[in-house]
């Protein structure tokens, strides 16, 4: 696994370097391309030497997506996408998160999972309603990496960044307890599952979560006050706590993701509006940006070459297809929604509501959620139409958000907050 590991490494640096060379587009963005296009060269080896291509395909069969996300990748960069988000300008917009990242949620998952289903039952597939939500679960967690530099670069306004960072950061966390709760449910076909002791694993797991986080943070800030002279010391400890936090989380069945995503927001709020030593914060803010470029880097080069291990049907592809559309739709329809349990000074208007729609980017999580399914006969069809969505919404709405933010919205809109 560490010899796998350190190939996964050399290649995402080789395919940044070839990205910022040749491509030239948004890093995420070009290194999934660029690994894509590499998986498409792989699988044609199998045209030509059926067992090369078998043998490629045992290599990446042994890559343990799930762990390697869930258990390594997730805390660091939910903590690193954390740490450098302005507090205060998320506490002004803390409505909009908060609904988008929970009731928003809610409704994205039943509007997907029902319309999937409907659909789903038109081609033939019949694929039971249970796993249907399921998949309208795994889906609907956004992930705004690729696009964020795109935003700023189009002039989008300060509030929409922040709604769509704070969405993405919080929905992550709500997400997988909302998963973890339907799939209960699908994989016993809703015998003995009481709708109040779903609630209660719900609230246990995100309020616990929320809490731990606040612990971790308000620990954090007492370490990095009484070791400001050393900065290197102090990364290492916040390190330290990622590591360790995320781990007594997964042992206290709590939200490991909310606790980072918590954690992270109380330490970067001290680096940025109490901490008085510059070399900190300049350490603090170097290292975690690097790691966090380095660490999605690598995350979109395991999206890229997962692909060369999927179950190739001409239905699945119809459906991922039409599942795209549904996922849109869906997005809308529960900003739209959310948008109304809003104060009027927060809510969206219609082109506003159109960009943080196409700006709902799916990424890494629903695709770790998706290879977690059980064996089945519903799982490759899940996983692949997973797969033509995040694809569809990375590189396709990716590279077309700031078109969309000149478009839609004028000189003034653009440069003004809110």
């Amino acid at each position: 696994m560490f010899q796998i590991f350190t190939g996964i490494v050399a290649l995402s640096s080789l395919l940044s370097f070839l990205n910022k060379k040749l491509l030239k587009l948004p890093d995420t963005i070009g290194v999934m391309i660029l690994a894509i296009l590499m998986s498409l060269l792989l699988a044609s080896i199998g045209f030509v030497d059926e067992d090369a291509f078998a043998s490629v395909c045992s290599i990446i069969h042994t890559i343990d997506f799930r762990t390697i996300l869930f258990d390594f990748l997730l805390g660091f960069l939910l903590f690193a996408g954390s740490i450098h988000v302005n507090l205060h300008s998320l506490i002004r917009e803390k409505g909009p998160v908060l609904i988008y990242a929970s009731l928003g949620v809610l409704i994205s998952t039943f509007l997907i999972g029902t319309a999937f289903y409907y659909v789903s039952e038109a081609i033939g597939l019949s694929i039971p309603y249970s796993y249907c939500l399921v998949f309208g679960a795994l889906i609907s967690p956004t992930d705004p990496i690729a696009v964020l530099a795109l935003l700023k670069k189009a002039g989008a306004p300060k509030d929409m960044e922040i709604k769509i960072v704070g969405e993405s950061l919080f929905n992550d966390g709500v997400g997988i307890v909302i998963f973890i709760s339907l799939l209960s449910i699908a994989t016993m076909g809703g015998h003995g599952i009481e709708p109040l002791h779903i609630f209660f694993e719900f609230a246990h797991e995100a309020l616990g979560g929320v809490l731990l986080g606040f612990a971790l943070g308000f620990l954090g800030r007492l370490f990095l006050k009484r070791i400001y002279e050393s900065p290197i010391v102090a990364v290492h400890i916040t390190i330290a706590m990622v590591m360790g936090g995320y781990s007594l989380a997964s042992m206290l069945h709590v939200s490991g993701a909310l606790a980072m995503v918590i954690m992270g927001l109380m330490i970067g709020n001290y680096l940025h509006s109490a901490c008085e030593s510059e070399p900190l914060k300049k350490h603090m803010n170097v290292f975690w940006k690097v790691l966090d470029e380095i660490l999605n880097a690598i995350l979109f080069v395991l999206i890229g070459l997962e692909i060369v291990s999927l179950d190739f049907q001409m239905d699945y592809l119809f459906l991922g297809l039409i599942a795209i559309v549904i996922v849109l739709f869906s997005r809308y329809i529960s900003v739209f929604i959310s948008n109304i349990f809003l104060r009027k000074e927060h809510r969206s208007n219609t082109k506003k509501i159109t960009i943080l729609t196409w700006a709902g980017l799916r990424g890494g999580i629903s695709i770790a959620l998706a290879l977690t399914l059980p064996d089945g006969e519903f799982r490759e069809a899940l996983i692949f139409v997973t797969y033509c969505v995040v694809v569809f919404s990375i590189i396709v709405q990716g590279l077309t958000i700031d078109k969309l933010v000149v478009k839609l919205l004028n000189k003034n809109e653009t440069t003004n907050y809110g």
